[in-house]
């Protein structure tokens, strides 16, 4: 299947299916992947044990790691391939506004002024929500040890910024799928309906939910 959308971006709160939807529609659309790569984050999972001590290190960590990886494509074939990701850089500001303190936020928005000056902009971006209680589940059944230790109370402010983020988004192209009663990965309706959607999106603010089906 070909698409317009040269660079699109699936993004969602923790837990949502990222990862998963980039990864099939990466195989359909014939996309290169630009996944984050958490478990390279070496204080990652000291955060979830000690969140106050270890809650700029990983901040930055993660932002210098997804700023190397967009400017990485960015430099060396944006105009030749077309790109899938499991990130928008934009939104690493969501996570730090949670977890950083005052003076630790503004030097860490002083970093993130610096590194993103000139990151491109996607063409789409898939944002894919999901109420707590699914959220939950899922992290529980993919099983990655140290996510069992995100309270539910993060993971709802989480989701909440989310939705403040999304609700003025402009930047380009927007989806927003409802995943909460379909099954993008394993119902070949299902995917096959969001691939639909995507093909006749062009611009503006786009939604998807099942009740969007036809009958």
């Amino acid at each position: 299947m070909q698409t317009q959308h040269r660079y699109i971006v699936v993004e969602g709160a923790i837990g949502v299916g990222k990862t998963s939807l980039v990864n099939r529609l990466a195989d359909s659309l014939g996309h290169e992947r630009l996944l984050e790569k958490a478990e390279e984050n070496p204080f990652l999972e000291r955060y979830y044990q000690k969140p106050r001590q270890f809650a700029l290190s990983t901040q930055l960590f993660f932002l210098m790691q997804r700023a190397q990886q967009v400017q990485g494509f960015r430099q060396i074939d944006l105009f030749q391939n077309s790109h899938i990701a499991d990130f928008l850089i934009d939104k690493d500001r969501l996570f730090a506004e949670l977890t950083l303190n005052s003076d630790e936020l503004k030097l860490y928005q002083q970093i993130f002024a610096h590194l993103t000056i000139d990151a491109p902009k996607p063409d789409l971006v898939i944002y894919l929500q999901a109420p707590l209680e699914v959220l939950r589940e899922r992290i529980t059944n993919r099983g990655i040890s140290y996510e069992q230790q995100i309270k539910d109370d993060f993971l709802q402010r989480l989701s909440e910024s989310y939705t403040r983020f999304f609700y003025d988004y402009d930047e380009s192209a927007l989806l927003t799928v409802n995943t909460q009663s379909i099954d993008l990965i394993n119902n070949a309706q299902d995917y096959q309906a969001l691939l639909d959607k995507i093909d006749e999106i062009h611009s503006g603010r786009h939604y998807f939910n099942q009740s969007s089906f036809p009958c």
